[in-house]
């Protein structure tokens, strides 16, 4: 639930016809900003979301855009943008040494834990595997965009896809690594 939670302004964003991209980016605006302060109100700090605030910041500076020029040709590239904007904001993460995955994995793990090498490890590989999904997709929307494909169901497809493989990767392995830690125990 917590990368629902986590990815919901992406998931409205993505829902919206794109020819209403403006009100696509206002609506994931919203939910951002409802996301981070629900979150806020409940103990969670700016550190555990780094997703969710720079998502904000993101569809702020895309609404103002799109609202500014409908026809603008940052349009066509928006998908590309928004997977590019995740790259950065998960990479950053990971250069400032607190992989966003950790505080989505605080939320369902001991305190006790946070702290463990393997605790940190397991999130360090698990956001650069995000990280380099969403490059991936980004540079793989970028061409379709270019191609005057950018809104088409391959784009769609390449979008899902760019969700779909880190989020199956990240079960397995947060799986693969509590059975490691409970057959090391």
């Amino acid at each position: 639930m917590s990368y629902v939670r986590t990815f919901l302004p992406w998931i409205v964003f993505a829902a919206v016809p794109s020819i209403h991209w403006q009100w696509g980016a206002l609506a994931a605006l919203l939910v951002a900003v409802v996301v981070v302060a629900q979150q806020r109100r409940t103990g969670v700090g700016f550190d555990a979301l780094i997703m969710e605030t720079g998502s904000a910041v993101f569809f702020a500076i895309l609404a103002a855009v799109a609202f500014a020029d409908p026809h603008s040709a940052t349009h066509a590239y928006s998908a590309a943008l928004s997977s590019a904007t995740l790259a950065l904001i998960a990479g950053t993460s990971l250069l400032m040494g607190k992989p966003f995955t950790l505080g989505i994995a605080k939320r369902t793990t001991p305190p006790e834990v946070w702290r463990l090498k393997p605790f940190i490890r397991v999130n360090v590989v698990i956001t650069t595997v995000w990280t380099a999904a969403f490059g991936a997709t980004a540079v793989a929307l970028a061409v379709l965009a270019h191609a005057g494909h950018g809104h088409s169901a391959t784009a769609t497809l390449v979008q899902v896809l760019g969700f779909i493989v880190p989020v199956l990767f990240t079960v397995r392995y947060v799986a693969a690594a509590k059975t490691k830690a409970t057959v090391g125990a």
